[in-house]
């Protein structure tokens, strides 16, 4: 991809991500598989639909609800005459009443979770409504770790869900030439020849600029000898129908990666709790290796978001530019939740480096004359409001806190916490801010 671009300066983007690959034409026909209508109203609802997409509810969760609701009807329908107002009588018949009652009331009350097919059709629209975005937080994460690990050059890199070879672009940007082989694994055969077309739009029988060393699979390879310097789960972990399921392929994940494993979902409460569970995961799994948590949590302890009276997922915003559809602005923001997993042991400065672990900014800074608000995670696993002032911190912490931005880690070197709060903070709460479809087209960064 060409450099990236300079973002408007209505709207601040302190880690813009670089252009999206080449783009579709404006003037792509309809495919008329999904949702009806034209392709701006597939690509929103197909949008919506990935938002507000819930984990599939456990088989012990049913049964728990199901003797939930048969326990509160015994006591009040059936009591009542329920059984007997709908024309049954009493023994087995009123068990049959019971079981539809419960069947009904389970299918009002819990969210419907159904697998997605990506044909030819809907890959088309996700396409359309999800490729930049998916582009911009995948390259956001993997220049983190470039940019505090400037060593570590990989050389193979494994994409799980690959969907349409964002993380093949993003990782391309961010090493270049060092990345000789990409191993694309993903279910849709549709979805992998769409990735194909996008490196290789001539549909040129030998390889590209682009896609040499690419290669497509349908699922992991099986040898435990192939491993992999990066692995990469992007939007892909939430597909998955059970708990289980994510274990088993977070573990295989593990078992794959040699240096990082980058996992990314939707900045929703239900997308940080997958990050989470497949966090939990990886830090106790019983294996040779050690494992640590490279990015964002400066800690391996529980996630303090989770800990309150409200959970609320840690996220974080990326600005990018979309593609240049007719119905797109110039700006959109990505909400997105991600965790970085290493193996080894956590080095000072998390890769031998001098500055330790660094407390990271969780919620936008509030700038005010003399002084700046800042929410931090911080290395003894709390949330802390911390007033950054000249006098009480220094001016370089100072100038660091007031050019931060939501996402940034603050230079605070271990043993040398100026957790002192003068003057008192405003209230600031760690509840998410509106999903992207609410805040695109504004001219304000969260």
């Amino acid at each position: 991809p060409p450099p990236p671009p300079s973002p408007p300066p209505s709207i601040p983007s302190p880690h813009p991500s670089p252009p999206p690959p080449s783009s579709p034409s404006p003037s792509i026909p309809s495919p008329p598989g999904y949702g009806g209508g034209s392709l701006e109203d597939q690509a929103r609802d197909l949008t919506n639909l990935l938002w507000s997409r819930r984990r599939p509810v456990e088989e012990e969760q049913i049964r728990a609800r199901a003797r939930e609701l048969e326990l509160r009807l015994r006591g009040d329908g059936v009591s009542e005459g329920g059984a007997q107002h709908s024309g049954l009588g009493s023994g087995e018949e009123e068990e049959q009443w019971l079981r539809r009652r419960v069947l009904q009331e389970l299918r009002r009350s819990l969210p419907h979770w159904r697998p997605l097919s990506y044909n030819a059709q809907l890959s088309l629209v996700y396409l359309a409504a999800r490729l930049d975005a998916g582009y911009a937080a995948v390259s956001r994460v993997l220049h983190e770790i470039k940019q505090r690990v400037p060593e570590f050059q990989p050389h193979t890199l494994l994409d799980f869900g690959s969907g349409t070879g964002t993380v093949t672009w993003a990782a391309r940007w961010a090493w270049g030439p060092s990345l000789r082989e990409f191993l694309c694994v993903d279910p849709s055969l549709d979805m992998q020849q769409l990735a194909g077309r996008l490196l290789d739009p001539g549909g040129s029988e030998g390889e590209t600029k682009h896609s040499r060393g690419v290669y497509f699979r349908n699922v992991l390879p099986v040898s435990p000898k192939v491993g992999f310097d990066l692995a990469v789960s992007a939007y892909s972990l939430s597909e998955l129908p059970s708990a289980a399921d994510r274990r088993h392929f977070i573990q295989a994940l593990w078992r794959k990666t040699q240096h990082y494993l980058v996992l990314i979902e939707n900045g929703t409460r239900d997308g940080h709790q997958i990050l989470m569970e497949a966090r939990h995961t990886v830090l106790t799994a019983d294996e040779g290796s050690p494992a640590f948590v490279f990015a964002p949590c400066p800690h391996e302890m529980p996630c303090p978001k989770l800990g309150g009276k409200t959970p609320q997922p840690c996220n974080f915003s990326q600005a990018y530019h979309p593609l240049p559809l007719p119905w797109n602005p110039e700006v959109k923001q990505e909400l997105f939740s991600y965790v970085v997993l290493a193996r080894g042991k956590v080095a000072r400065g998390d890769g031998g480096g001098a500055e330790g672990r660094w407390p990271r900014v969780v919620r936008p800074v509030i700038p005010r004359p003399r002084h700046v608000h800042t929410r931090l995670c911080c290395p003894d696993g709390n949330l802390r409001s911390l007033v950054v002032t000249p006098r009480h911190c220094g001016r370089e912490l100072y100038r660091c806190a007031r050019k931060s931005s939501w996402g940034d880690r603050l230079p605070v070197s271990p043993g040398e916490e100026p957790w002192g709060e003068r003057p008192t903070p405003p209230p600031m709460t760690d509840s998410a801010p509106p999903s992207p479809t609410e805040t695109e087209g504004g001219t304000s960064t969260p």
